[in-house]
Parts: structure tokens; sequence; C-alpha cells
């Protein structure tokens, strides 16, 4: 398995409310609008968009890692409306040693709606069958409760605290870490098979 075998074609994923997909110049307006929002970025590690200029400079980057067959993000786009409303990836992904690590981004207009969890589960799945990991892990500031709560609704057991391990916008953090592994995530989701021999 290499980063290219799945990035080489990067597959739309669909949920009972989203898509998830690669993201093109026509999402600028949407992706601007939640984006330029500092409670949307207010535990990210990347700084609101002042203009058009700084999401049409992220596009182009997203474009690029397409092109290049590299890791890139999936755009969310809500199906009822066909609006764009946030990004999934793995920020990360270990080849060998077969682990990932998920990242996401969503307008604040759909918080509260288990929508970043449903996005969240369906791009849990697509890595345990079919990027062959053994482990997907997530990150959070200890202050974003609201990731916090994604993370446990996903399935994910907190597993500490890493204490002053990432440089955010000029201050060092502590972060929650999370997982899932595969059989912890088949377990809940494959329906038992009653023996009929009994």
């Amino acid at each position: 398995m290499e980063i290219e075998d799945i990035y080489g074609n990067l597959p739309t994923l669909e949920t009972d409310r989203l898509l998830l997909r690669r993201i093109t110049s026509e999402d600028l307006d949407d992706m601007y609008e939640y984006v330029s929002n500092e409670e949307v970025t207010k535990y990210v590690t990347w700084e609101a968009h002042r203009s058009l200029s700084d999401t049409k400079e992220f596009i182009k980057y997203a474009l690029s890692q397409y092109e290049d067959k590299d890791l890139s993000p999936w755009g969310i786009e809500y199906k009822s409306n066909g609006k764009f409303i946030g990004t999934i990836d793995f920020v990360s992904w270990e080849v060998n040693h077969h682990v990932a690590e998920v990242g996401f981004a969503i307008s604040q207009d759909y918080w509260g709606k288990g929508i970043t969890t449903e996005a969240v589960n369906e791009l849990i799945k697509f890595g345990f069958t079919h990027m062959n990991l053994v482990r997907i892990q997530a990150r959070c500031l200890v202050e974003n409760r609201g990731s916090e709560c994604v993370m446990e609704k996903a399935g994910m057991s907190f597993e500490g605290i890493l204490r002053k391990s990432m440089l955010v916008k000029g201050k060092h953090h502590d972060l929650k870490i999370y997982s899932i592994l595969k059989e912890e995530f088949f377990s809940k989701h494959t329906p038992k098979v009653e023996n009929e021999s009994l």
C-alpha cells in the first residue's frame, strides 16, 4: 500500500447527509464563509482567512496535492442543499506502521447536528477497509471540547494528554489524544452472526 494508491484518484465517499469529495475552485465562496470565522479557527493550527485570496491559496494547495497524489483533504458537501461546509482528511499517514491521524474543520452553522461525527465515522471506515490501517488517532487542544465530543461519539478512546506538544499561534499547547483500533471499530459496526448449530 502506497499513498498514491489512495490519493492518486481520491474517491468520493457518501453518507446519509454528506458527500466527502475533492475540493474544487467552485467551493471558494462557501469555504471562505466558514474559514473566516474566528470561532471555527479558534482551536486549529491556522489563522482565520482575512480575504478570499487566503482561501484561494488553500484551494490551490489542495489541488496541487491531488495532482501530486499526496495526502489531501476531502471537502464536505451537505447533500440537501449542495453547500460546501467543511474539510476532513488524514493529516498524517504512517504507511509502514498502518497508522493515520484524522483532522477536520466544519462551518459553525452545522455544529451540534452530528454532521462532523458522521464524516469522521465514514473516514474511519474507509481507513480500515481501504488503507490497511490498524489504528486511527486524533488530537485536539485540551480546551477544544467540541472536537473531543466528536472523537468520543466516533468511538475513539481517550489515551492521555501530550504536554506542550504543539506550537500553535505562538504558544505551546497541551493536546488530548484519542484513538480507535481496527478490531474495536468492526466489533461495533459488524452485525454479530448467531451460531446456527446451537
